[in-house]
């Protein structure tokens, strides 16, 4: 009778513990509910897209130096008049400039294809954009979608930017003028999607990008699944080449990916500059999941800024990292306004150079007149549940412009060639079972 009891208390406490995971996995960091959206992972079946559109059927030919830009656009826009479809671009290499893709058209590269970007810029024209956080003109870039609502890129096939000459090119600039800006080269992005809501992104492989491997600006409801986005960080660095950059986004699903790359693997951002809060362009990114993923080289998994007003229900979750200079990055830049809140990064596995950065980001600072300094906020930053080896635990430094509020770090195992750890500035920080180097660090509950 006795053990029948025990035995009863045991399964009720496991059901609190199961039903509490279940609760907390089921809600965003600020509490509200995640949508059942983001649950649903079924990858989209490109037969039920619409007719089936073969660019060899329409004139484009196996043969990785002839550019096919012509006859692959005019392949979109026979299905685009004809009510949409789906572009194939079947096993094989085709060498392309830019292209656009129109309402109820998508693109589907085959296994064994790829689709090879130009590394002539005259073969992307100069249009109206968005880069680092300004609305201006800009270089197309491989695949385009402007307001194509439903867009997707299908298949296991290779989208592959060709970008060595744009790398050695902006590697010459810097070496002329080490303070060089990245718009000062000419490098065009591998995917552009803009204005666009309900868009999949799933299989493809991204690679060698001349500049940003792939760019979501203003779009909701967007599901990026078991990509594989790389770029080199040696012999020859390829600068720039985020894997994914978030620019006012919001309800996104980044799930299964590997991401290898030489900058940040994802990036959140959404405007810049000391006025930038009330420029209409920019905006926030919110409701944002990263799951399931793995992370190669990358100057940091995570990433807030550098051109960012406000993110807000990030959550980060079940990845494992490697090589990453930094897990999470923080970039306060002093010359605008930012608020950084709600940030989840937990159960998480690897090794980093830091588990946490968080200092000023001045590389370009302009307060272009404006005589106060703007001020920065992160604010509700969560690290829980993660088993770290790195080189430095708390990379983090303020200026008299940052504040920093409500962190909290839980169930961390963490070994450390710096283990320094001065949180004074940080308003209220809990700690809760947080081993450094077989420490356990001082609790504290704020």
């Amino acid at each position: 009778m006795r053990y029948s009891f025990l035995l009863s208390i045991c399964i009720l406490a496991l059901s609190a513990v199961s039903c509490s995971n279940q609760k907390e996995s089921s809600i965003f960091p600020d509490g509200t509910e995640i949508p059942a959206w983001f649950s649903d992972v079924i990858k989209i079946n490109p037969n039920e897209l619409g007719t089936f559109y073969d660019i060899t059927e329409y004139g484009a030919v196996n043969d990785s130096n002839k550019l096919q830009t012509e006859v692959i656009q005019n392949t979109i826009d026979i299905a685009a008049n004809k009510g949409g479809g789906v572009i194939v671009i079947p096993k094989g290499v085709f060498l392309s400039g830019a292209l656009f893709f129109k309402p109820n058209t998508h693109l589907h590269v085959s296994e064994g294809a790829v689709l090879k970007g130009s590394d002539n810029i005259e073969n992307y024209p100069f249009i109206p954009s968005r880069m680092e956080g300004q609305t201006l003109n800009y270089f197309a870039a491989l695949v385009n979608a402007y307001g194509v609502d439903g867009f997707t890129i299908t298949g296991k096939g290779t989208i592959n930017g060709n970008g060595l000459k744009y790398w050695e090119a902006f590697w010459q600039r810097r070496k002329e003028n080490p303070k060089c800006t990245n718009l000062e080269v000419s490098r065009p992005r591998l995917v552009f999607i803009r204005n666009s809501d309900n868009v999949q992104v799933q299989d493809v492989s991204l690679v060698n990008s001349g500049f940003w491997s792939s760019h979501y600006y203003q779009c909701n409801k967007v599901k990026i699944l078991d990509l594989r986005i790389t770029s080199p960080h040696e012999p020859v660095k390829a600068p720039s080449t985020d894997a994914i950059d978030l620019d006012v986004c919001s309800n996104v699903l980044i799930k299964g990916c590997y991401m290898a790359v030489n900058d940040d693997a994802i990036a959140l951002k959404g405007g810049k500059g000391p006025w930038a809060d009330q420029d209409t362009t920019n905006g926030e990114n919110t409701n944002i999941i990263i799951e399931d993923c793995e992370f190669g080289f990358c100057h940091s998994a995570l990433t807030c800024g550098s051109e960012s007003i406000h993110n807000k229900n990030i959550l980060m979750r079940n990845c494992h990292v490697s090589e990453a200079k930094r897990l999470l990055w923080l970039k306060m830049r002093p010359d605008t306004p930012q608020k950084y809140e709600y940030i989840t990064v937990e159960d998480i596995t690897g090794q980093a150079h830091s588990m946490i950065y968080v200092k000023p980001w001045t590389q370009f600072f302009d307060l272009k007149g404006r005589e106060d300094v703007p001020l920065s906020y992160s604010d509700h930053i969560t690290m829980r549940n993660i088993s770290l080896t790195c080189d430095i635990f708390f990379d983090v430094k303020i200026t008299e412009h940052d504040r920093l509020s409500n962190f909290t770090f839980e169930d961390l195992s963490i070994q450390a060639k710096n283990a320094t750890f001065n949180h004074e500035f940080v308003d209220h920080f809990t700690i809760k079972d947080v081993v450094v180097n077989g420490e356990k660090l001082a609790e504290s509950e704020n």
